[in-house]
């Protein structure tokens, strides 16, 4: 395809984004990796190159990351089964093995080493490494899924100090040594609140909050907490939006200054969101 762009309308772009870029520059920016974005390569190269694009600019970048269709994958290879409870998987001692080698392993060098050649500087963590998170069982029938009970974010601050780009897995550990596999939101909801970010993003498969499910057109651009609160009560955020939006809200409390819900299958969506006036998906903000 011809690119129709003239050398001065990539100019002025570039000047319409310059107050976002100073407004970010030296900020705390999290973002949770996961959904369609992770599976098209595409996309992920994309995202990848807005991450990096961010950090040239100035801009603190956290990258928290699942791997649900990686994990699942490699279990049926393995001939083993997936299970899930309310949208959490059942992991047992072997499970979460698995869970360790495809996040920690292949999945975090996988995205350190595309954001690497893309030209940005990335060291992939996961929650055990220097005890990021600490946990503890959430519930014996799902095994070992972990509550988050302690954050440690010195590791994390240290790399932004040194001009990294922290890749995050979201396992975790107890004082007994036992690995516990951690949902990606609520991972990214309290590392975020613990950094005190000035903006989370989270990426999923659907354009935002929608008052009704089945029509993109019902976008709710921007909500309160409060207004959250009451759509859980109408009934219009359900289903699999519930522990999302949770998260969201939890962040906020935490800490976090806005929490935006975006569809990350959008091209260069979360450039959208941070550098223009438009934005991307729904904003999650304090009363």
């Amino acid at each position: 395809m011809e690119n129709t762009f003239s050398n001065l309308e990539r100019a002025e772009v570039l000047t319409q984004a310059l107050p976002y870029i100073k407004k970010y520059s030296g900020k705390t920016v999290v973002i949770k990796y996961g959904g369609n974005a992770m599976i098209n390569e595409d996309l992920k190269q994309q995202v990848m190159e807005d991450i990096c694009l961010l950090w040239l600019i100035g801009v603190k970048v956290v990258l928290i990351h699942g791997g649900g269709p990686e994990i699942s994958e490699t279990m049926k290879k393995l001939g083993k089964k997936s299970e899930f409870v309310n949208g959490l998987r059942v992991t047992d001692r072997e499970t979460v093995d698995i869970v360790q080698m495809v996040l920690a392993g292949k999945v975090n060098k996988t995205l350190v080493n595309l954001i690497q050649m893309k030209g940005g500087h990335a060291v992939g963590l996961s929650g055990i490494d220097g005890g990021i998170l600490e946990a503890t069982m959430k519930d014996e029938a799902l095994g070992y899924v972990g509550e988050i009970t302690k954050i440690r974010t010195q590791p994390i601050t240290d790399l932004l100090e040194k001009n990294y780009i922290p890749v995050i897995s979201t396992i975790a550990s107890d004082r007994q040594g036992n690995t516990f596999n951690i949902n990606g939101d609520t991972a990214a909801a309290c590392i975020a609140g613990a950094l005190g970010a000035e903006r989370l993003i989270m990426m999923t498969d659907i354009a935002g909050l929608l008052r009704d499910k089945d029509d993109p057109s019902t976008l709710i651009p921007a909500v309160t907490v409060s207004e959250a609160k009451q759509l859980f009560e109408e009934g219009i955020i359900s289903g699999g939006m519930i522990p999302k939006v949770d998260c969201c809200i939890e962040a906020i409390e935490k800490g976090v200054r806005h929490v935006v819900i975006m569809d990350g299958r959008v091209p260069h969506s979360i450039l959208m969101e941070l550098l223009t006036d438009e934005g991307a998906g729904t904003m999650v903000l304090g009363d």
